[in-house]
Formats: C-alpha cells, sequence, structure tokens
C-alpha cells in the first residue's frame, strides 16, 4: 500500500537522492536540455520547479537558499543572469519531459528534460530553421513551368544541329 508516499525515493538513501537531484538540478541549468530516465526527470520537475520560481526574485536571501539547493556557484549565477530573465513572464512550468523509447542495457524507459524557454526549435529562434528550404521533387512539372521552358528546349535543338553539322563537315574533310 502507498499510504502516504509522497515522493518517489528512486531506490536510493536520502543524502544520495539529495545529491543527484541537485546535479541533475544543475546539470539542467547550465545545458539546458538532459537526457535521463522518466522516474528521475520526474522527481526532477519537483525539485527544480520551485528553484526557477525562485529565482525569479533575485535578492541575496533568494541566492542564498537556491545556492543551499544547487551547490554550485556557476550553475546559480546561470540561473540568476540569464535563466531567470527568460522565465520572468512565465507563471510556471519551466521544464517539458518528451519521452525518447527505451534503453538498450535495462530497458529503463528514457527522455529528455529541457527548460521550455530555450527549446529553439520549437520556437523557431534557430537561424537555419528560419532559412527557406528547397525541395527536391519527383513530381511532373505544373502546366506553367513547362510553359517557360519551351523556349529553351528550342533553343537548345538548333545547338544540336550546329554540332552535328560540324560533325558531318570533319568526316568529309578526313575522308
Amino acid at each position: 500500500m502507498r499510504h502516504g508516499k509522497k515522493f518517489n525515493h528512486l531506490s536510493r538513501k536520502a543524502p544520495h537522492r539529495k545529491s543527484m537531484l541537485s546535479n541533475m538540478a544543475s546539470s539542467l541549468i547550465i545545458h539546458k536540455k538532459i537526457e535521463t530516465t522518466v522516474a528521475k526527470a520526474k522527481a526532477l520537475r519537483k525539485y527544480i520547479e520551485p528553484i526557477l520560481t525562485r529565482s525569479k526574485n533575485d535578492t541575496t536571501h533568494s541566492r542564498r537558499t537556491v545556492f543551499s539547493l544547487l551547490n554550485n556557484k556557476e550553475s546559480v549565477t546561470e540561473l540568476f543572469n540569464n535563466v531567470s530573465e527568460k522565465i520572468a513572464s512565465r507563471p510556471g512550468g519551466y521544464t517539458r519531459i518528451i519521452k525518447t523509447g527505451f534503453r538498450l542495457g535495462d530497458n529503463a524507459e528514457m527522455c529528455v528534460i529541457e527548460l521550455v524557454d530555450y527549446n529553439t526549435l520549437l520556437l523557431g529562434g534557430d537561424d537555419k530553421a528560419s532559412a527557406p528550404k528547397t525541395r527536391r521533387r519527383r513530381k511532373k512539372k505544373s502546366t506553367a513551368n513547362v510553359a517557360e521552358e519551351t523556349p529553351k528546349t528550342q533553343k537548345v535543338a538548333p545547338k544540336k544541329e550546329e554540332k552535328k553539322a560540324k560533325k558531318d563537315k570533319d568526316d568529309k574533310k578526313s575522308k
């Protein structure tokens, strides 16, 4: 029975779980996206959402509170300098979990957890994604394209005839 079971213990003792979630949260803040199991991602979401909410208020007290949870100076400065500006207008739901399949070794369900405001593919902020793409087609060309290309084919035909005539002259000279 699961009476009073509030959170997933992830088959670890409390200090190990705390340090693992702290390291994963720091990695998520620095890299904006990490790959992990679904169970760890769901536990990490509960751990990091309050931290991200606290980062909106940049005071000494909130910095110290976040540092006590993360234990990493680089991630705290990244969080308060860059990430908090992007999530300032968002009322919650700072992370997204995308399931990616199963791990080969133990068949654990894997996923990618990412910060929502930093996914450039969905936001369209990537230069490569916004560039117009050309498509290679095997379809027949439309009637407008055929009409445009008919003069080109007429120009090519006399060139072939000229080459043939020139070849005939060269054959006559060689005989």
